[in-house]
């Protein structure tokens, strides 16, 4: 038997050794269009590879996909959190997990894991090969004919897409005129881009816990954010990106954001600390003497927005800039316009629709002998080591070519 594997990423990689552990006697040849293989592995998580997450339950774990929470719920049953870490630790790659639950390795070098994964392959006996762009799969019999760019073909009897998301509905043709449906692209995990706006002047200042919300929307989220040359980021942001990717996408990326950087404390309660600092600080400069546990570049920044200067004392603070004070802290408006994403860790959502693969094992409902694993399909995760946890799991599923 030959099976081909479609995609040098993470899904890649993984389905090609899984294929190989459970049929030992097969050929499998891995194909990438680039030069490049493990391209995203190498810069995710700042170049440290977030590899999963610590989040050991299904019914928890499936909670971070904004498309395809039912469809893993199904996959996780085969290959979870736990067998990733497993999996790794028995291969000499220890993990680490972090205070925010994300598990890297304890080298804290994303070439760890590629070296882990390049070398698994070569001694199971995969076949790797770049510069392999395929433009088209046509079934024949019960196999398939591969064709390359520059008019090679090659038969095989089965095929594993592992080609990971693309940008435009173009990138999902042929696997279109195979029979099936795509859910459109749009872009997953991204910046919140604010031109023109002071807040830009505060770049490098995180605050550890916000909540940030679309207004006219119900999307919500509460984590740290990122204040950037451009605008917002941080998990939050992101996440708030996922969950609400198409929404967004929909608004064309012109939308209102308001932060609320007390994170869970509302208006009335904010109003009660900034009244207490009243009656303990009344002859402290304000600028000084902050109530709330956020950065002090920060504090000024609304201190200024808020008509307060420097000098002022609690006992000077006039109610007209208290009230406008609290609207900043806790209701900050935004005008969105724009995002960035990162060419390199691009996540898409949407792919191949989910209601043509089976979650048990990743084989084309319309077209047998076809499987997906990886990004390939409508499945994303937030921010966090979730879209690897769902690439090792849908390898390793895949891999088991029946």
């Amino acid at each position: 038997m030959e099976v081909a594997v479609l995609g040098g990423g993470a899904a890649g990689f993984f389905t090609a050794i899984s294929c190989k552990q459970h049929h030992p006697d097969a050929r499998v040849v891995l194909y990438e269009k680039t030069e490049k293989l493990l391209a995203k592995v190498k810069v995710s998580g700042g170049g440290r590879c977030n590899v999963t997450h610590s989040c050991f339950t299904v019914s928890q774990l499936v909670k971070n996909y904004p498309r395809g929470e039912k469809f893993l719920r199904k996959s996780f049953e085969h290959f979870h959190t736990n067998d990733t870490v497993k999996w790794f630790e028995s291969r000499g790659v220890k993990l680490k997990t972090e205070v925010d639950g994300r598990m890297f390795p304890v080298t804290d070098n994303s070439q760890s894991i590629i070296d882990c994964l390049v070398a698994e392959a070569e001694k199971l006996g995969v076949w790797v090969k770049t510069g392999a762009s395929v433009t088209a799969i046509e079934k024949a019999g019960a196999g398939f004919v591969l064709k390359f760019m520059g008019d090679n073909e090659k038969k095989v009897n089965k095929v594993i897409i592992a080609t990971g998301g693309s940008p435009k509905p173009e990138g999902f043709v042929w696997l279109k005129n195979l029979g099936h449906r795509i859910e459109p692209p749009v872009p997953s995990l991204f910046t919140f881009n604010i031109p023109n706006n002071d807040i830009t002047s505060l770049m490098g200042v995180a605050v550890e816990n916000a909540s940030v919300w679309i207004e006219k929307t119900k999307l919500k989220q509460q984590g740290p954010v990122l204040i950037t040359h451009w605008g917002l980021s941080g998990p939050a942001v992101l996440k708030l990106s996922a969950v609400g990717a198409r929404v967004l996408s929909e608004q064309h990326y012109n939308f209102k954001a308001h932060v609320n950087w007390l994170g869970e404390l509302n208006e009335e309660e904010a109003r009660i600390k900034i009244a207490d600092e009243l009656q303990t600080s009344n002859l402290k400069k304000i600028s000084n003497t902050k109530p709330f546990d956020i950065p002090a570049r920060l504090w000024l920044y609304l201190l200024d927005k808020s008509g307060i200067g420097e000098e002022t004392r609690w006992s000077e603070l006039k109610k007209e800039n208290r009230n406008r004070l609290i609207n900043y802290l806790t209701n900050h408006e935004l005008e969105v316009k724009g995002k960035t994403t990162f060419k390199e860790e691009f996540v898409t959502c949407g792919g191949v629709s989910l209601a043509d693969v089976n979650p048990q094992t990743m084989q084309s409902l319309v077209c047998p002998g076809l499987y997906f694993a990886g990004e390939v399909m409508d499945i994303d995760g937030i921010t966090g080591g979730f879209n690897f946890q769902a690439a090792w799991t849908t390898g390793f599923i895949a891999g088991r070519v029946g």
